[in-house]
């Protein structure tokens, strides 16, 4: 299993030329402690992080609005990358080794995927629940992976949150959090429906949505 198995594409980046407080609000609606950043060619020019920018932007707020500096000025210039084909074992041992949570992926100099931590880990328990002998895919598994995706979205039923899909060897295994076991199991058939797909299976975990008690 390979970078590009596991990695979180179609990310969003953010432009070097930016402000700190445009990077801010990116992380915020975006949900996210970190994201690349980006030169005008789309080549990547470091990362920026939620530390990069949270005193730039309380300096923003106690100024009453005086600019803030670029996302160039604050970044991480020496990022850890790596290219899609890097092997899992070998993404695990660049984090242990630099202690970072996050690496970048490349394709041809620009940003196409990040790998996180919980990648690593759903891929590494995806791996250990393969079987030993499995017929060879009639795909390969990054393509049965985008398609398990498109089969469990826009559904009626697709009420699950922080959804993942992990391909290898064919066998998709599916990760996040269900509302009910009903929905949980209508993740597994959709993903079962994809051609090519030989085995499911569901890591998912169910968690009831908090009761809203309604006053009279």
């Amino acid at each position: 299993m390979r970078a590009k198995d596991v990695m979180s594409d179609g990310i969003l980046s953010v432009s070097a030329d930016a402000s700190v407080l445009e990077a801010a609000k990116l992380l915020i609606n975006c949900r996210v402690s970190a994201m690349p950043v980006v030169n005008e060619d789309g080549t990547m020019a470091g990362i920026v992080s939620e530390a990069d920018v949270i005193g730039e932007t309380k300096d923003y707020v106690e100024a009453n609005g005086t600019p803030v500096r670029r996302v160039a000025e604050v970044m991480t210039r020496d990022v850890i990358t790596a290219p899609e084909d890097t092997p899992l074992d070998q993404l695990a041992g660049l984090m242990k080794a630099r202690n970072i949570k996050r690496i970048p992926i490349l394709k041809d100099g620009a940003v196409v995927g990040i790998v996180s931590r919980v990648d690593i880990l759903r891929g590494l328990i995806s791996l250990s629940g393969d079987r030993g002998e499995q017929p060879v895919p009639l795909q390969c598994d990054k393509e049965l992976r985008k398609k398990v995706y498109a089969a469990c979205q826009g559904r009626s039923w697709s009420k699950a949150k922080q959804v993942d899909v992990v391909v290898s060897g064919g066998i998709a295994h599916l990760w996040g959090v269900a509302p009910t076991d009903l929905v949980r199991k209508a993740y597994r058939a959709a993903a079962e429906n994809v051609p090519g797909v030989t085995d499911v299976q569901v890591h998912m975990h169910v968690v009831a949505p908090p009761v809203t008690h309604l006053g009279l």
